[in-house]
């Protein structure tokens, strides 16, 4: 019998001895399992990656019990909304630096899931276009650059 993605998650984190309350959100028509804990900065880890694992356990499982599960966003008391939206006004300040002096501009190297918010971002732009390196690396960095 295949798990629904919040009994997923809340399995994980019972075999590791965390005490929490999920609750099931939509937007923009993905799932996110908001985690709320006393003990958030251990599920979020240093730089993101404990919450990076748990989000990428948590869909590989969930895919291995369904070949077309939906992707789910694992977040611990909105800490990855609020770094997203920083993350994404520090992108749109470059974009329109790329906007003003028509120099492309490189990000740093991002994972997966920063590059996505950058090219969802950029997706519908009518002037800026980006494009990730076309390499095999788990960090890749970004090109925003006008459109042609």
């Amino acid at each position: 019998m295949n798990q629904t993605p919040k009994e997923v998650l809340d399995s994980i984190l019972g075999h590791l001895g965390f005490f929490v309350e999920i609750e099931e959100q939509l937007r923009d028509g993905h799932l996110i399992l908001q985690i709320r804990t006393n003990d958030a900065q251990r599920l979020i880890g240093r730089r993101d990656e404990t919450l990076e694992s748990l989000q990428f356990l948590v869909n590989r499982i969930l895919l291995a019990q369904n070949n077309s599960a939906p992707r789910v966003v694992v977040d611990v008391e909105h800490h990855r909304s609020m770094r997203d939206d920083a993350f994404l006004q520090r992108i749109r300040q470059l974009a329109d630096a790329v906007r003003t002096n028509g120099r492309p501009i490189e990000t740093e190297p991002l994972n997966s899931y920063d590059r996505r918010l950058i090219h969802n971002a950029f997706r519908d732009d009518a002037e800026l276009v980006s494009e990730s390196q076309r390499i095999e690396a788990k960090l890749k960095r970004i090109s925003i650059k006008k459109r042609e």
